[in-house]
């Protein structure tokens, strides 16, 4: 499948206004999008191999909710809202572990099996007879694609993640991510910005030449978008070739294999796949990563995501890996200086708005996709924020 933007035609006429500047930091707006976009859509929680033996798991917290992923001991992955049936208490507070046979919850002592089920109550004659299935964990939904375990919150407009992601199924499954392996485990950490701020910059390459040099060192020539079709994207570039003005550049080519697994035109190629509304995976020859962004307020961001290495990765393999992430993480810290200076405009009076370029297309395709869910936010003046809640549902019905 070949669909990248060098081949979209854009009219003429396209709207090239991004998103209204007052939805960026509308509390009230923020609410209709942690429901209607961030619930009830599919999100990368971690890779099998984070949770590789019965006992094992791993909690999420985003968006109001909290997850907690397991493997029981039938060795199947499950997930669950991790909250214990009696108070609402965690049933699991660390962010990972083990745990032998069973999850206790820390406020009551409630037991629960790691299928969910419940064992039983502390002190269970105060206690009614209890359903061990209906006092169980409430279970979420849980797809597990190609080694990446996602989870959902609410039932949503998407289909499965297989179906989302069959267009390239073919593509990314040269890279064997299910029997990859974590490296340094989930990271984390806050921006001061709306989380769309974020999504806008990482949805277009328009700004990789004057904005990231190592970026535009090492694949600015050959770098291209594709936009937003049915919840995804694709970028994709290949090595320049003179790559290695800057050191790890240099030094990434050089020392980077190319894995006799991978086809000609993917062994020195970096492909990132968007994944609607909040997410990216990012597959480099030698490993692959997530990174995905939740809002924590209007003016506020979690961003999270992990990086995933080949079993029996070589020294090579490690040294690219290494300087990959050199590059990455310089990247990243642009990016968020970037998101910065786009977000303050938004309270700006003499900001009119985007005014987008073609190879901006990520950007209003994402924005399309937003907009068909929260049609409020089409509206170029704000609302009244004690409206803007019951005007979307509105909007929506008539839809």
């Amino acid at each position: 499948m070949n669909r990248h933007v060098r081949d979209v035609t854009v009219p003429n006429d396209w709207d090239r206004r991004g998103l209204p500047g007052w939805c960026y930091h509308s509390p009230a707006l923020l609410e209709v999008e942690k429901e209607h976009v961030f619930r009830n859509h599919w999100q990368i929680a971690c890779h099998v191999s984070d949770v590789p033996s019965p006992g094992n798991y791993l909690t999420m917290d985003v968006v109001g909710e909290r997850a907690l992923i397991v493997r029981g001991a039938d060795g199947v992955v499950r997930a669950f809202h991790n909250i214990c049936r009696h108070r609402g208490s965690r049933v699991v507070a660390a962010e990972k572990g083990t745990c032998k046979n069973a999850l206790v919850c820390p406020f009551h002592g409630w037991v629960y099996n790691l299928d969910g089920t419940l064992r039983g109550a502390a002190r269970p004659r105060s206690f009614p007879d209890l359903d061990k299935t209906e006092f169980g964990l409430m279970p979420l939904d849980l797809e597990i694609w190609m080694g990446f375990i996602f989870v959902r919150f609410r039932q949503g407009p998407q289909p499965s993640v297989a179906e989302l992601m069959a267009p390239f199924e073919a593509e990314i499954a040269h890279y064997r991510i299910a029997d990859m392996v974590p490296t340094n485990g989930i990271w984390s950490h806050t921006s001061p910005v709306n989380w769309k701020s974020v999504r806008d910059v990482d949805n277009e390459g328009y700004h990789v030449a004057m904005a990231h040099p190592a970026l535009q060192d090492l694949y600015g020539s050959t770098y291209f978008d594709e936009p937003f079709v049915n919840g995804v994207s694709r970028s994709f570039a290949t090595y320049n070739p003179h790559a290695g003005r800057r050191w790890s550049v240099r030094n990434y080519v050089k020392l980077a294999p190319e894995p006799a697994h991978l086809p000609e035109n993917l062994r020195k190629a970096w492909v990132y796949y968007g994944l609607f509304p909040n997410g990216a995976l990012a597959l480099m020859p030698e490993s692959i990563q997530f990174y995905q962004e939740f809002p924590l307020s209007t003016g506020e961001t979690m961003l999270r995501g992990a990086v995933y290495r080949y079993a029996d990765e070589s020294r090579a393999q490690a040294a690219a890996r290494y300087l990959a992430y050199r590059i990455d993480r310089e990247t990243l810290e642009e990016d968020v200086q970037l998101t910065i200076w786009s977000n303050e405009s938004m309270l700006s009076e003499a900001f009119s708005g985007f005014y987008l370029s073609d190879l901006e297309y990520g950007v209003r395709t994402h924005h399309d996709h937003l907009r068909k869910l929260v049609p409020v936010i089409g509206l170029d003046t704000a609302p009244d924020e004690k409206d803007i809640w019951n005007l979307n549902e509105a909007l929506r019905s008539q839809a």
